[in-house]
């Protein structure tokens, strides 16, 4: 799901998605910014 909605708002920079995506880094407490950070990293490359 993080995968697809940092998708969704690199490509139309809506703040609906990023508050989306900040709450789903809420709920997944086990992952870490800088783990979450990284997957964004990899996924903008492509």
């Amino acid at each position: 799901m993080l995968e697809f909605s940092w998708k969704v708002f690199s490509m139309t920079g809506s703040v609906d998605t990023y508050l989306l995506i900040k709450e789903l880094e809420k709920e997944h407490g086990d992952v870490s910014a800088q783990d979450i950070e990284e997957e964004f990293t990899n996924l903008d490359a492509h």
